[in-house]
């Protein structure tokens, strides 16, 4: 076999741990607010998606929707073929499926950046000693070996991010979905924490679906969409 074919085989098998995605027809709608219009998505296993689009006009919605935190009023989702379960079944869901990065990291301020990554394999029933094995190495991961006993206090934005992404990480999901991850970063440390997934993709072969104004985002994607009042649109 060429070193091509080789090359090629590699990228099929990394690309196949990855979620495929199935978005059709789906409305959402909050009080007077029509939050997403039919919206209908089709997502590869291991690519990187980018959503964009001016606030208000549904991205986070549609995320909540793919992460089962949310139900559709019209319309059908889903992963890896089959549909998105109902909110009192999404817990397996949520716990082996999907992993979520918030803009604000949600890490809990008195514990460790270890433990923080740890806690997410509590309802899992990881063993204790594989749990603190396992964070160790996601924290390697995301370049912070060093700051595992740090609270996230003493860490800087960029590093609660990445502790936040190795959390995620932790109960291997297919698909990663992060909101607005860099959106209270510098640009040195977007450009760290985009390194971290690009890496993370490759290694594991993660599908991304990341809501993001940033521009720097768009860049390293495979695709973007937009949406504007509800409505997707290929940019």
């Amino acid at each position: 076999m060429t070193t091509a074919k080789v090359t090629e085989a590699a990228e099929a098998r990394v690309a196949a741990r990855g979620a495929t995605v199935g978005v059709e027809r789906v409305s959402k709608t909050f009080g007077s607010v029509r939050a997403l219009r039919g919206v209908s998505l089709s997502v590869a296993p291991g690519e990187f998606l980018t959503i964009t689009g001016p606030s208000g006009s549904g991205k986070t919605t549609l995320l909540s929707l793919i992460g089962a935190l949310e139900r559709p009023d019209e319309g059908r989702i889903e992963v890896d073929g089959s549909p998105v379960p109902e909110l009192h079944h999404a817990i397996e869901y949520r716990r082996q499926v999907v992993g979520f990065v918030f803009q604000d990291n949600q890490l809990m301020p008195y514990l460790t950046a270890r433990a923080n990554v740890e806690t997410a394999m509590l309802a899992a029933g990881v063993p204790r000693h594989e749990r603190h094995q396992r964070a160790l190495h996601l924290l390697a991961d995301v370049g912070l070996a060093g700051r595992a006993d740090h609270v996230p206090a003493e860490l800087s934005g960029g590093e609660r991010q990445r502790v936040a992404i190795a959390r995620a990480l932790a109960n291997h999901p297919r698909l990663l979905l992060a909101d607005e991850p860099t959106g209270a970063l510098d640009e040195v440390d977007s450009v760290r924490l985009f390194a971290v997934l690009d890496s993370l993709r490759e290694r594991y072969g993660t599908t991304l679906l990341i809501v993001s104004h940033d521009p720097g985002v768009g860049d390293r994607a495979d695709r973007t969409v937009r949406l504007v009042d509800g409505v997707l649109a290929e940019s």
